[in-house]
């Protein structure tokens, strides 16, 4: 017998996007108007794989949310710590989308990508409506769970657990043995976790596929000054204030985080989700960099709701973009209120659908830019989603390490250990893990 060595999951997932982008250029050029490969491939076969794949992990993210939250609220039965552990959590996601908008305006300020040759007569753009704070703060609690549940509403959810497992842990004998009962369900849809990443390739590759089909380069038009500083000030935010802010509040070492996190990056690159991700990013948290599920149940999830770093990048650049378009001069004023309104927006429209479009019409509205502005980047916009997607993510880890950290809720044997909690790349292997 033959032994042949095993590609890790993060190798397989690379490899399904870099075939799934080669295979989509192949046929948007091969075949640019054939029907067949419109109806079947594209709309067809990738869009049926990719689909299921993020639908499996989004199966996944309001059970696991809430089981796990319960699970860590059980054991934090001192109302102070929880309080800590939320004004912790609240302020540092603060902190670091403060720092992303800042870098933003001054890049963009520096690069000038914005040039008035652009703004056309033609341009348009339709706002949502924010909510006010009042409507935020009300819908935070929910009037019934199960429908929070099955609308996916993180916010409510996140409430309705901290409540249920704060209960648990007063109740005695019998929140012992319902606690017991959580934790046996945690272990149970980590697993699942665990083997459904196993699809991560498959789905990679045809998301992939699908999206180098559809996007075409005419998509950049005139914008492409503007979509590659914000994909620089994106990187410079994942791969130097985050791994500088890790190094700075917990001493730990930032290339070990980045070599672990990288499965959730890809992840979330591919699913343009943070929610969708949720899953992997509690087990690599966990697992993987040593977590405990105290903090780790409670700010990730909060994360994937208010963090919004990779967002506030976006609307820093794009803000001056617009400005530059328009012929606007913003004073420093302006600047600085468009980093306090789109850093307390971060909060105050979590979980308002679309909210980044949305935050961005806010910003321009407070600073007296058109709209209509908006128009111009949206094309790019996708491509864009899945970077910022990407950097959310890993904001959310630093987060939660750090915070972890702080509250002695860390194990450091783990996060430095470079095989802890890696995930098998067979499924056969998986399989073999359950019975046992």
């Amino acid at each position: 017998m033959i032994n042949k060595s095993k590609l890790g999951l993060t190798s397989k997932i690379l490899i399904g996007m870099a075939t799934g982008i080669i295979l989509g250029l192949i046929l948007r050029n091969v075949f640019p108007d054939s029907l067949f490969v419109k109806d079947y491939i594209t709309e067809g076969i990738l869009h049926v794989v990719g689909t299921i794949f993020i639908s499996s992990l989004k199966m996944l993210v309001v059970p696991l949310v809430f089981v796990s939250l319960v699970c860590g609220t059980c054991s934090l039965s001192d109302p102070s710590k929880l309080g800590r552990l939320g004004g912790k959590t609240i302020a540092f996601y603060m902190f670091t989308t403060a720092i992303a908008l800042t870098v933003a305006i001054s890049m963009a300020i520096l690069v000038h990508p914005g040039n008035a040759s652009l703004a056309t007569s033609a341009m348009e753009f339709s706002a949502k409506d924010a909510p006010s704070l009042a409507e935020v703060v009300i819908n935070i609690v929910p009037t019934n769970p199960i429908e929070a549940m099955s609308q996916g509403n993180m916010l409510q959810i996140i409430i309705f657990a901290v409540i249920f497992g704060f209960a648990i842990s007063h109740i005695g004998e019998r929140g012992a043995r319902v606690s017991a009962l959580f934790n046996d369900l945690n272990e149970v849809i980590m697993r699942v976790v665990t083997l459904i990443m196993q699809l991560a390739p498959y789905g990679v590759f045809a998301l992939m596929a699908k999206l180098s089909l559809t996007l075409g380069l005419e998509t950049f038009g005139s914008v492409v000054q503007y979509f590659f500083l914000v994909i620089f000030v994106l990187l410079l935010q994942a791969l130097v204030v985050y791994p500088t802010l890790l190094k700075a509040f917990s001493g730990l070492s930032p290339l070990m985080f980045l070599r672990k996190i990288r499965d959730v990056q890809l992840f979330a690159f591919s699913t343009a989700s943070s929610n969708a991700t949720l899953p992997v990013t509690i087990e690599t948290c966990e697992h993987r960099l040593g977590a405990d599920n105290k903090v780790a149940s409670f700010t990730l999830p909060l994360g994937a709701t208010i963090n919004m770093d990779g967002t506030a990048i976006m609307q820093g650049v794009a803000t001056v973009f617009i400005a530059q378009v328009f012929g606007i001069e913003l004073s420093l004023m302006d600047y600085v209120t468009v980093v306090v309104t789109a850093t307390l927006a971060s909060i105050g429209t979590a979980g308002v659908p679309g909210v980044g479009l949305i935050m961005l019409a806010m910003v321009l509205n407070q600073v007296g830019l058109p709209v209509e502005g908006i128009a111009l980047i949206i094309g790019v916009d996708r491509l864009l989603d899945m970077i910022r997607t990407a950097v959310n993510v890993t904001g959310d880890s630093v987060a939660t390490i750090v915070i972890a950290k702080s509250e002695g809720e860390f194990n450091e044997a783990v996060f430095n250990d470079s095989q802890a909690g890696k995930v098998s790349a067979s499924f056969e292997d998986q399989v073999k893990n359950v019975k046992a």
